[in-house]
């Protein structure tokens, strides 16, 4: 019962804490709008190709059809990670410290954190499916449940990648700048803005695009995550569905796993 309480209390700290937080409010709400209303609606009409003179979409989808779950991934990603800084925050003020001498264990602490922080990256998310029917995307109750089980685990690992580099990072600003620069590089290599052609073979893809290219965007854990997003909304799959959901599972167990290997070394 311990246990259970002080992991009810650290996560109502932390959810109590981001949502006082008004810059954070703002941007959860102010990247959507900028993503959907102006990149997603300027940039439709060129997404398109010409084959024998007749105009055809790429994938058969409209630009902010395809992009909306990409921007669900966003919009979680830097809440995520931000969230994260309230490890620097507690270990600057001295209030880690007196809770990692509590009863409570490591683990717990560990975990109350990152569900926080989860918790808080999914409600973004949320801010961004209200916009779901002006993006043309008629969504049922079970298309939102398997979205919002996804948007959860992708929360999870990524609320833990937050953990992990604020472990090794001393300063709020410089916080800021090594999350930024993983956080940008990871989402603009994840097939999130631009489609690999599913009409191509793998082989003809990597003449089309650059090969160094195709090899990060197949790497990168995160391409898989919005593709699994993206079959859950609007039903396109660029890989099997079976991986996005693998990969999401297979980085939180990972990056949780390496959060807690640092939080028990403190």
């Amino acid at each position: 019962m311990v246990q259970l309480g002080g992991l009810y209390g650290l996560w109502l700290r932390e959810v109590k804490r981001a949502f006082r937080d008004r810059g954070q409010l703002i941007g959860g709400v102010s990247r959507p709008i900028l993503w959907v209303l102006i990149l997603g609606i300027g940039l439709n009409p060129y997404f398109r190709g010409e084959v024998y003179g007749a105009v055809t979409f790429v994938v058969p989808f409209t630009y902010l059809q395809f992009i909306f779950p990409a921007v669900i991934a966003l919009n979680i990603m830097f809440t995520s990670v931000q969230s994260a800084v309230s490890v620097i925050w507690d270990r600057e003020f001295g209030f880690l410290r007196e809770v990692l001498v509590s009863p409570l264990s490591r683990t717990t602490i560990l975990l109350a954190k990152v569900l926080g922080g989860t918790t808080v990256a999914v409600l973004h998310g949320c801010l961004v499916l209200i916009l779901a029917r002006f993006a043309d995307i008629p969504l049922t109750l079970t298309d939102i449940v398997r979205a919002l089980g996804l948007m959860a685990l992708l929360a999870f690992a990524l609320t833990s990648l937050g953990v992990v580099i604020a472990n090794r990072i001393s300063s709020f600003q410089g916080f800021g700048v090594f999350s930024n620069a993983v956080i940008l590089p990871l989402y603009f290599t994840s097939s999130s803005i631009f489609p690999l052609d599913p009409a191509l073979s793998r082989a003809q893809t990597r003449v089309v695009y650059p090969d160094w290219l195709v090899t990060i965007i197949e790497w990168n854990p995160l391409t898989y995550a919005v593709d699994a997003l993206r079959g859950a909304l609007i039903g396109y799959n660029q890989f099997d569905p079976w991986m996005g959901i693998a990969v999401i599972v297979t980085a939180c167990v990972v990056l949780f796993s390496i959060a807690l290997y640092d939080f028990h070394r403190m």
